[in-house]
């Protein structure tokens, strides 16, 4: 059975002090053994503070991305070695706005998958379509290129250490959240995509998660927990996600 996953992507925001606060909040009130597992994703520089008040807890520590490089020349990157000793467990890669700001490509995304792996920290692998794409019928070819990238560089194995994070674009920050139904159609088929494997792979749904629609999301078969965005620097938004997915 998949355990559920929650995971806060905190994106470009923080301080020391606040980040101190949320952090306080969430772990006041998820305490003790839970059957859905949690971690948080902040921008690198604050690492050190998640890994000071989280090691040791029952919240994992996550970053917002890794270079596809170990060491060298490659100004402002940050190696998944040094993520590792941040304590870090998960890393997203691929992630729509790193793939539109930054002109991420499929391939390097691959690359940046293997790179977490190798330094074992469990790579959250984002897929997704614009609304353009949906609209013009793409949104499975879209995302079967997407993994198939990954796939053929890594290999379906390496899915036994990975989650994969369905996020809509469209539904990012918008507000707009695919309906379950939606977000189960593509859920199954990214599991179908990855064979037996992907029986025993965690997909998490991304867009505009609160509260209010999490539980609804979550009963679905194929949907596994959920990666969210500014609901996660909500203490109370966030353990009611969580919550939910218990």
């Amino acid at each position: 059975m998949r355990r559920p996953l929650i995971v806060g992507n905190w994106k470009m925001n923080g301080s020391r002090s606040r980040n101190a606060e949320l952090l306080g909040a969430l772990l006041s009130r998820w305490q003790g053994v839970h059957q859905a597992e949690v971690g948080v994703c902040s921008p690198s520089v604050y690492l050190q503070q998640l890994a000071d008040c989280l090691t040791g807890s029952n919240i994992w520590v996550g970053a917002q991305d890794v270079s596809p490089h170990d060491s060298g020349a490659y100004t402002g990157e940050v190696s998944a070695a040094m993520l590792a000793e941040m304590d870090c467990h998960y890393v997203i890669v691929g992630h729509s706005e790193r793939r539109e700001y930054h002109g991420e490509t499929d391939a390097l995304v691959a690359q940046k998958f293997a790179a977490a792996q190798k330094a074992d920290i469990v790579p959250i692998l984002c897929v997704g379509e614009t609304l353009a794409q949906r609209d013009a019928g793409d949104a499975l070819v879209v995302i079967g290129e997407q993994l198939k990238v990954v796939i053929e560089a890594c290999g379906r194995d390496a899915f036994s250490q990975a989650v994969i994070a369905y996020e809509p674009v469209w539904a990012i920050g918008t507000g707009r959240t695919a309906t379950p139904k939606q977000a189960q159609e593509v859920h199954a088929f990214i599991r179908d995509q990855l064979g037996e494997q992907g029986l025993g792979v965690r997909i998490l749904y991304g867009g505009s998660v609160k509260g209010a629609n999490a539980a609804d999301l979550f009963a679905e078969t194929d949907i596994d927990g959920a990666l969210v965005g500014g609901a996660s620097l909500k203490a109370e938004e966030f353990i009611e996600i969580c919550r939910a997915a218990e």
